[in-house]
C-alpha cells in the first residue's frame, strides 16, 4: 500500500484556507532520495547529479537539492534564469537543449554552464552566436543499435542527438577549434525500471569513449549517463535496483580505465523523476458523482493540472482519504472538467465508494506533474506546498489567478 506523508485533518485545515486542487512535496523525502542517489556511486569522487529542471521546476525545491550537492540540468532560457537566481551557476549547470535559439546558448555560456550540442552543426552556431566555452559535450543517438522504452521512443525515431559518425567529427572538429575539454552524454529512456538497461547504457558510452579517444584523440572529461530512473508508479512495483546499478556500473567502469580503453572520467547523472516523483501529490476534492454508462468521480482538478495520464495513459495510484481501508469494490473513471474526453486521472479504476466532499490524493506526481500544466479552457494553475521536516506546510507558489490568466491579454480595441 502507497503511503502518504500527511493526514485527513491535515488537508482538511489546509484546504479550508487554501482551496484544492494543489500540490504537497515532502521536503525529507526529496533530501533522502538524493543522498541515496549520489552516495550509490559514491565511489567516484567525480559523480554528480545535475537534477532535471523540467521535472520540478521551482526555486524552492532546487534549493534543497543544491543544499545536497545537485547541480542542473537545464534545457531552457528560463530554466537557466531559475538555476542563475537559485544561487547555481558554472559547471553546476549542464545545458542540454535541442532546436536551440542564439540567445539561450548566450546565457548558457555567460553562466559558464557545461554545454551539451544536440547536433553537430551547432557547433558552428554556437561559435558565431556566443563563442565556443571551454568545456564542449555532445549527446549521442545510438539509432537502431539500442531500443528506447514508450516515453522517448525509439532512439531512430528521436529527434534528440547525433549519430555515432556525428559524434567523432564533432570532436575532431571541436579539437580543431581550440576547445581542450570533453564530455559525452546520452538519454535514451525515461522511467526504466529495467537495471540492466542503465549497466548497458553505460557499457555503450565507454566503449565509444574508447574510439573517441582513438580516432580523434580527444580525452573526456566526464560521461554523462543520463537520466530515466524511473519510480515504481503501481502499487505491485518494486523500486530501482540503485546498488545493483551502480555495481554493474563500476565494474565495467573499471574495465574499461585498466585496459586503456578511456582514462578516469567523471560519472554525471541528470535524474529529476527518480528524485521528486514519488515524493509529489495531487490534492484534489470531489465534485460531482455521475452515473450514465459508467460511473464518473468528478474532481476539481483536471488534465491541466497533471497532463500524464490523459498524455500517455500513465498511471497514478489514487488515495481516497479516510477510507483507505474500505474495499475497492466500485468501478470507476476519476475525471477532471474539461472539454477533452481523455481529460480522465484513471479509467475503470476500483475504488472505495466516493462521495462529492471527499479529498482524494493522487500518488507520485512530484515530477512532471505541476511543470506540464496549461491553461486550456482557462483553468489555472495549481498552488505548491512544501511539507517541511517540522510538519508544517509551507506555500511554494501560490495559485493562479484569472489576473495572471488575463494579465499578457490586450483588451483595447
Amino acid at each position: 500500500m502507497k503511503k502518504i506523508p500527511f493526514t485527513k485533518k491535515q488537508m482538511e485545515d489546509l484546504a479550508e484556507k487554501y482551496p484544492t486542487p494543489f500540490y504537497i512535496y515532502e521536503e525529507a523525502a526529496i533530501r533522502e532520495a538524493a543522498r541515496k542517489l549520489i552516495g550509490s556511486f559514491s565511489w567516484d569522487k567525480g559523480f554528480k547529479e545535475y537534477f532535471a529542471v523540467k521535472a520540478t521546476p521551482n526555486p524552492s525545491i532546487m534549493t534543497i537539492l543544491k543544499d545536497e550537492g545537485c547541480g542542473t540540468d537545464c534545457s531552457s532560457l528560463p530554466e537557466l534564469l531559475l538555476s542563475e537566481r537559485t544561487g547555481i551557476t558554472g559547471e553546476d549547470i549542464m545545458f542540454t537543449s535541442n532546436d536551440t535559439p542564439a540567445e539561450e546558448f548566450r546565457k548558457a555560456h555567460e553562466l559558464g554552464a557545461i554545454i551539451n550540442l544536440d547536433d553537430i552543426n551547432h557547433i558552428a552556431y554556437l561559435e558565431k552566436h556566443a563563442g565556443l566555452p571551454p568545456i564542449l559535450s555532445f549527446r549521442y543517438n545510438p539509432g537502431p543499435s539500442r531500443q528506447g522504452n514508450q516515453i522517448i521512443g525509439n532512439p531512430v525515431e528521436a529527434k534528440f542527438g547525433m549519430t555515432r559518425e556525428q559524434i567523432l567529427d564533432s570532436y575532431a572538429i571541436a579539437k580543431e577549434k581550440g576547445v581542450e575539454r570533453f564530455g559525452l552524454h546520452t538519454m535514451v529512456v525515461s522511467n526504466e525500471l529495467r537495471t540492466d538497461y542503465f549497466i548497458e547504457t553505460a557499457r555503450m558510452l565507454f566503449d565509444l569513449a574508447g574510439e573517441i579517444r582513438e580516432k580523434t584523440g580527444a580525452e573526456l572529461e566526464f560521461i554523462n549517463l543520463g537520466g530515466g530512473l524511473g519510480i515504481p508508479y503501481k502499487p505491485e512495483q518494486s523500486e530501482v535496483d540503485l546498488a545493483a546499478i551502480s555495481d554493474g556500473i563500476r565494474r565495467l567502469y573499471e574495465e574499461a580505465v585498466n585496459s586503456n580503453k578511456m582514462s578516469k572520467v567523471k560519472l554525471f547523472m541528470e535524474c529529476g523523476r527518480y528524485i521528486t516523483g514519488p515524493h509529489g501529490y495531487l490534492v484534489s476534492t470531489v465534485r460531482h458523482v455521475k452515473d450514465t454508462y459508467k460511473r464518473y468521480i468528478g474532481l476539481d482538478a483536471c488534465m491541466a493540472n497533471l497532463m500524464r495520464p490523459g498524455m500517455y495513459g500513465a498511471y497514478h495510484h489514487i488515495t481516497v482519504l479516510g477510507k483507505e481501508n474500505a474495499p475497492n469494490d466500485v468501478e470507476c473513471d476519476v475525471v477532471g472538467s474539461l472539454c477533452e474526453n481523455n481529460d480522465k486521472f484513471a479509467i475503470n479504476r476500483q475504488l472505495p465508494k466516493i462521495n462529492p466532499g471527499d479529498i482524494v490524493v493522487l500518488h507520485d506526481a512530484g515530477a512532471h506533474g505541476h511543470a506540464m500544466g496549461f491553461n486550456y479552457n482557462g483553468k489555472l494553475r495549481s498552488a505548491e506546498f512544501l511539507l517541511t521536516p517540522n510538519g508544517s506546510f509551507r506555500m511554494i507558489r501560490r495559485a493562479e489567478t484569472a489576473d495572471d490568466y488575463f494579465t499578457t491579454l490586450n483588451f483595447t480595441k
